[in-house]
């Protein structure tokens, strides 16, 4: 593909692409080229550099994220609704926890985000700086939340490329793990009945019941505090 029929939003497209299906460590201008059908020098002559790349792709994903309007409904709705979304975005393109990480990552995607999410919590009744904690301890939950999942693709992926049989090593790997867990009285109690299988899938419902907790606790301490100022 000649230079001039590229642009800088068609190789960030094709980025999102590519690294959704070889991770970070997957990108490189050679590989994004030959997706695009280009030569390396032409990516080059829209974005310079792969930390480019991969700040414009992660900026990209966040448009995403919904927005709800914290005037069309009640702060709790409005911050579920944001949080289930930024979690299934991540879920969705498991490369950008890791871009955290390794990358600086800023842009307006990301902003419009970290705006909404200001505004859901200072509608709660947060004063400013109690609505940045808020915004934060909420992005924090979410974000440790897509880890696991996450890593578990970032795993597969290497297992895959070493040539290893993969379900085999992650088999080996439960069986020696559940042999561990099994000189553990809790552990044991959970692995050793027939709810076990409910036990493995436990981490498919962690993420629901921990964001209905955190946002209980912000309730908790927006009523503790209306509390303290009418005394």
């Amino acid at each position: 593909m000649p230079r001039d029929t590229l642009t800088a939003d068609r190789i960030v497209r094709a980025a999102i692409e590519l690294l959704d299906d070889e991770g970070l460590d997957g990108l490189n201008m050679r590989s994004l080229a030959k997706r695009l059908g280009s030569a390396a020098t032409a990516v080059y002559w829209h974005i310079k550099t792969k930390d480019d790349l991969v700040r414009l792709a992660s900026d990209e994903i966040w448009r995403e994220v919904e927005l709800p309007d914290p005037d069309a409904t009640d702060w709790r709705t409005a911050a579920t609704a944001h949080a289930n979304s930024m979690h299934a975005m991540l879920t969705r393109h498991p490369w950008l926890v890791q871009a955290f990480g390794s990358h600086l990552l800023h842009g307006p995607g990301q902003a419009r985000h970290n705006d909404l999410s200001l505004a859901i919590y200072e509608k709660a009744g947060f004063a400013v700086a109690d609505a940045d904690q808020a915004a934060g301890a909420m992005f924090t939950f979410v974000l440790g939340s897509a880890l696991g999942p996450a890593a578990q693709v970032s795993l597969n992926r290497r297992l895959s490329k070493d040539g290893a049989d993969a379900e085999q090593l992650m088999a080996d790997a439960m069986a020696r793990a559940t042999e561990t867990a099994m000189q553990f009285p809790r552990l044991r109690e959970r692995l050793d009945t027939p709810a076990a299988t409910e036990y493995a899938a436990a981490p498919d419902y962690t993420f629901a019941f921990g964001l209905q907790s955190l946002l209980d606790g912000f309730e908790a301490a927006l009523t503790a505090d209306r509390a303290s100022r009418r005394k």
